[in-house]
Formats: C-alpha cells, sequence, structure tokens
C-alpha cells in the first residue's frame, strides 16, 4: 500500500488565550509593588487614563465586594467565633487602621518618627577621621575602608593594594593593625578566627590555651571535646569556662549597624476582629491603584479626529484598553477577597488560638470553595500578605500539608507539627534529653501519627541539633 499526500478540512473547538486574558492571569500574581509599576507604565502609553485620588474612582466603597454581599472597600465579614475581640484589643485595631489607612493622608507617617541610622561605614570613617593618620596612611585607610564588608570583615588582597597604591605591603598591615583596633571589637578582620583573636586580645584574655582553641573551631562546630582538651592542655572544667567566653564573642561585628534602608512588608489583606463577632477582612488601599478614564479628553479629541480613521482607531483601541485594565483590576481586587476569606474561615482557630491550632490546607479546598481553578488560587497567594492579629503572613504560609491523627480524627497542619516538636525540644531537661523516637512517641500520644524519620526532617529543617548535640550543649549551660 502506497502512501501519499492529501488536503482535508476539519473543525475542532479549542480554547485560545488572548493577549488581554494572559495580561490579566499575570495582573493575578503581581505584588503590590509590581502592580502599581505596571499602571504607571500603562497610564503613560495611554492618553486616556489618569490616576485617581484615594476619595474616589473604580475602587470605592460599592466597587470591590465580597461574593454574596457589598461590603466597604474590599471588606468582608467572616462568620465564626474569635476571642480576639476584646474591647481593649479591638481599641488597638481601630487605633492602627485608622492611622494607617488614612484615606486622605492627614495622619502622621511612620517615616517620620524613623531616625537615620548610622552604618558600619560612616561608623568607621568618622574614627579614621579622629585618627592621627600620615596623609599616605589616611589614604590606605579609606582605601580598606572601602573594602569593608557591611558583616564587618575585610576582604581585600593587601599585596594588591599595595602595589597599587606604590606602597610596601608592610605599610598597609600596620594601618590595618591600627584599624582592627577600631570599634566595634573584631571590625576589619580577615577570617572568623581572626575576628575572635582580635576581640580576645582587647580583653586581655588570648593565652595559648584560649589561641588554640580558636585555632580550632573546627572542633568545637564538631563538639569533639576530648580533641580540643588535648589541643588546649586544660581541664573539661577550664574548657567549658573558654568555651562560654567564645559563645559571648560577636562573630559578625557589623551586623549591629544598619546596612542599609530596611523594606517594610505592606499587606495586602487586613483581618481584624469584628465587633458583631468574627472576622472582618479588608483589602488595604495603599496597594491598589485607582484609574479614571478622562472621557471629556476622549470626547473632545473623537469630534477633533472624526475625519481621520488612523487616529479613531487608535483612539478607541485606548479605550477599550483603558476599559479592560479597570476590569481587570477590580477583578483581582475581587478575587483576592474570596481567596482571603476563605483562608480566613477554614484558619479560624488559627487566628483564636495560634500556630498550634493550624489546620491542613490545599489549593483545592480553597479553589473548590469560591469556584476558581486551583491555579488561580495560587497566583493569588503569591507575593501577597495578610496582617492578623497573629501578625504578617505571607498567603501561602496558611497552605500546608496534613499529618494523620492517630485517633482516626481531623488531620493535623504540617506547621503546627513543628510547632510542637519545637515546645517538646524547649521543654527538656538536661537530665531528659529526648531523641527523635522519643519525640515521635510523645506526638503519638498527643494524637498525632508521624514517623522518626519525619521528626528528625522537621527538626533539622528548623535548625534544631540533634539530642547528642543538645545534651552536650545543656552541660555547657548548667
Amino acid at each position: 500500500m502506497q502512501s501519499s499526500a492529501s488536503l482535508f478540512q476539519r473543525q475542532k473547538q479549542s480554547i485560545v488565550a488572548s493577549p488581554q486574558l494572559i495580561e490579566s492571569i499575570r495582573l493575578l500574581q503581581l505584588a503590590h509593588t509590581e502592580l502599581h509599576q505596571f499602571v504607571e507604565a500603562e497610564i503613560e502609553k495611554n492618553p486616556l487614563l489618569e490616576s485617581a485620588s484615594n476619595d474616589g474612582g473604580p475602587f470605592d466603597d460599592a466597587s470591590i465586594s465580597g461574593a454574596d454581599q457589598p461590603v466597604g472597600f474590599g471588606a468582608k465579614p467572616v462568620e465564626g467565633p474569635t476571642g480576639a475581640g476584646s474591647p481593649e484589643r479591638l481599641g488597638q485595631w481601630k487605633s492602627l487602621r485608622n492611622t494607617t489607612n488614612n484615606p486622605r493622608g492627614n495622619g502622621p507617617s511612620l517615616d517620620e518618627f524613623a531616625t537615620l541610622a548610622e552604618t558600619l561605614h560612616d561608623h568607621v570613617a568618622r574614627q579614621i577621621a579622629l585618627t592621627a593618620f600620615t596623609p599616605q596612611e589616611r589614604l590606605i585607610a579609606g582605601q580598606l575602608a572601602a573594602d569593608l564588608e557591611d558583616t564587618g570583615y575585610l576582604r581585600a588582597n593587601l599585596l594588591e593594594l599595595a602595589e597599587s597604591l606604590n606602597v610596601h605591603e608592610a605599610v598597609v598591615e600596620r594601618v590595618l593593625g591600627t584599624l582592627q583596633q577600631f570599634d566595634p571589637p573584631g571590625v576589619f578582620a580577615r577570617s572568623l578566627r581572626e575576628c575572635l583573636e582580635i576581640q580576645l586580645r582587647q580583653r586581655n584574655r588570648l593565652d595559648p590555651a584560649m589561641a588554640a582553641l580558636v585555632a580550632h573551631l573546627e572542633m568545637l562546630a564538631r563538639r569533639d571535646f576530648e580533641a580540643l582538651k588535648q589541643h588546649c592542655g586544660v581541664d573539661e572544667e577550664d574548657l567549658l569556662d573558654m568555651m562560654h567566653e567564645v559563645r559571648a564573642l560577636d562573630p559578625k561585628p557589623g551586623n549591629r549597624f544598619e546596612s542599609g534602608a530596611s523594606e517594610s512588608i505592606i499587606p495586602d489583606v487586613w483581618v481584624t476582629p469584628s465587633p458583631q463577632g468574627g472576622w472582618q477582612i479588608e483589602l488595604d488601599p495603599a496597594t491598589l491603584p485607582k484609574l479614571l478614564i478622562n472621557q471629556t479628553y476622549y470626547a473632545e479629541v473623537t469630534r477633533q479626529t472624526a475625519q481621520n480613521s488612523k487616529d479613531q482607531a487608535f483612539l478607541d483601541e485606548c479605550l477599550q484598553n483603558a476599559n479592560w485594565l479597570i476590569r481587570s483590576l477590580d477583578q483581582r481586587a475581587k478575587t483576592i477577597v474570596k481567596v482571603a476569606a476563605e483562608i480566613v474561615r477554614q484558619q479560624d482557630a488559627f487566628l483564636e488560638h495560634g500556630v498550634a491550632h493550624l489546620r491542613p490546607l490545599n489549593l483545592r479546598t480553597v479553589a473548590d470553595a469560591i469556584g476558581v481553578h486551583e491555579s488561580t488560587v495560587s497566583r493569588v497567594t503569591s507575593n501577597k500578605y495578610m496582617l492578623t492579629p497573629r501578625g504578617v503572613f505571607e498567603l501561602k504560609y496558611f497552605f500546608t500539608v496534613a499529618i494523620a491523627s492517630c485517633q482516626g480524627g481531623d488531620a493535623h497542619s504540617a506547621e503546627a507539627v513543628r510547632h510542637r516538636i519545637k515546645a517538646i525540644i524547649a521543654a527538656e531537661s538536661p537530665g531528659d534529653v529526648l531523641s527523635d523516637e522519643d519525640i515521635a512517641v510523645r506526638l503519638k500520644e498527643t494524637g498525632i501519627d508521624v514517623a522518626r524519620r519525619t521528626v528528625t526532617k522537621y527538626r533539622e529543617a528548623m535548625n534544631i541539633p540533634s539530642s547528642v548535640q543538645r545534651r552536650r550543649e545543656m552541660r555547657l549551660c548548667f
């Protein structure tokens, strides 16, 4: 049978994502800073778009609402008991909300009360200016200070620096020795060992035994006390005293200074106790761009370009894009409110009692409850934060895997299990340090069915040492 080429027609249905649909999907996962940048770019290229004031616009009181009833500015009451609705706590939340979400910006800003913190480089530069250096030494000191890291360590190559300045390396080392006497102690060190030695030398505690201990930091990290006693030539009691002194030192002396402007997290959603019981959910107005379409400008330009079809087509396209953007922003805000409301409904016990009562939750559960796809929930919860009476949490924090229950009841959240493990270890005494197997048994006694290897995985994820290491550390403390 011979094969041959042929042409034929076939009809089929398929979903084709338009550019605007793709852009709407992308808007869901943008953080508020990225969203504002996107909107500003759209305003620049669309003459019909204008930024609205905070007291009106497309996102006023009736614009954003929950699925069932209209509420003010994205606020959606979630029914349920709450222990956070006491008059004292409610008053604190009202005060905080009124000062932070002032719609007209008349209230004082937190930035007005922030002082300009001194950086490490400013602190060092002031000390260099007060030190009796020669002009050549002051130039070298300035170059060394320029290579100083925010942690206080110096990563410069002294030989290369000496060659670039056309001076002897011994001169650079002499200037470095002077700089290493600056505050904070340990600054301008080139390694952790040198940093600790500088601090011990300033305390007049760098004797041969202490120098041997600092020279074998890797053994100290392994808690190999027998080898350390041999290298230092001391008994166990003296070794414990020396280790206490080393622990009191600062391995990163520059960290006490500000390295730059700190970035604060602006929550997208506020969850506050409702006076009627339950929780009130609001979108933060500061995270929502507010846009208007200049209909007067559109009508004026349309009248002037009535005879020019090309200009009129461009204007119609701008109007269409502006309407699409406003609808997309409104839909984005409504979707965030729906997802946040369902998360609050599912995690009401966490808001009332804390992390030990965090329930297991997945994307499908929330998606089915609000009637969207799980990919939509995933995009909404990316880079979004929720302010609750328990603190600020990323929306993804509330989604955790389930750990089975021994009695066959409700499953436990993995985050709640980690919290239990941390609490059990924190309650240990020097004579009763629990192994991972013992912790697993303790958890099963409380109804959590978890294997020893799972306890080990969670313990290591929280950077908690093993039972052997914890027992050794407790010997140092008691």
